[in-house]
C-alpha cells in the first residue's frame, strides 16, 4: 500500500479517527533508527516538525484543523516493554498536535471484547486493521479495511470501554 493510499482515510475523515494500539513492541522500519538512537541516548526526536514526524504532523494537524477528534489509546503490559518507553517519550508530539492519548494497563482489559488487530476506526463507519509479524514489522498482509456493521460495532465498543478506563498520557506513569 502506498503511502497516499494509506493516509486517504485520513483526508476523508470528518468527525473522528480513533486508534487502538495493542502491542507491546513494534518494528516497522522507519522507527528503527529513531528507537535505536533512544537506546543509545535515552533521547526521543520530539520535535513535531522534524523530518521524522512531519509526514504524520502534518496530517494530524489538518485533521485537528478542520474539527476532526483524534483519539489514540494504548493498551500496554505492566511493566512495560522498553518499546513502550520509547514511545512514551515520544507521545509528546502526538500531544501537540492535537491528538489525545491514554495508557491502559493490560491488567485492566481482560473483560474487553477487543478485534485481534490494531485499528483506526474513522466516523464510526469504516475500520482500518494493521496487520504486523509476530516481530512487530508490517505483516505482508498490510492493512485490512472493513465496513461492515458488526465489525464496526466491535471497534467501536472496545475502544469506547478501552477509552474510559484508560489512563490519560500526563497521569500515565511507566515506572
Amino acid at each position: 500500500m502506498s503511502q497516499s493510499d494509506w493516509i486517504e482515510p485520513f483526508r476523508a475523515a470528518r468527525v473522528s479517527a480513533v486508534h487502538l494500539e495493542m502491542r507491546d513492541h513494534y518494528a516497522v522500519g522507519n522507527e528503527s533508527g529513531p528507537f535505536d538512537t533512544w537506546r543509545e541516548t535515552g533521547e526521543a526526536d520530539v520535535d513535531p516538525d522534524s523530518d521524522m514526524w512531519r509526514p504524520w504532523t502534518s496530517v494530524v494537524r489538518d485533521l485537528v484543523a478542520r474539527g476532526v477528534v483524534m483519539r489514540r489509546a494504548r493498551i500496554v503490559s505492566e511493566p512495560v516493554t522498553e518499546y513502550i518507553r520509547y514511545e512514551h517519550a515520544g507521545t509528546s508530539v502526538n500531544l501537540a498536535v492535537g491528538e489525545q492519548v491514554r495508557w491502559l494497563p493490560r491488567s485492566r482489559a481482560s473483560d474487553i471484547a477487543l478485534p485481534g488487530n490494531d485499528f483506526w476506526l474513522f466516523d464510526g463507519s469504516m475500520v482500518v486493521f494493521n496487520h504486523f509479524t509476530g516481530d512487530g514489522e508490517w505483516s505482508s498482509h498490510g492493512t485490512e479495511t472493513r465496513t461492515e456493521q458488526a465489525v464496526i460495532k466491535l471497534c467501536q465498543e472496545a475502544f469506547e470501554v478501552v477509552w474510559q478506563r484508560a489512563i490519560p498520557h500526563q497521569d500515565y506513569d511507566i515506572r
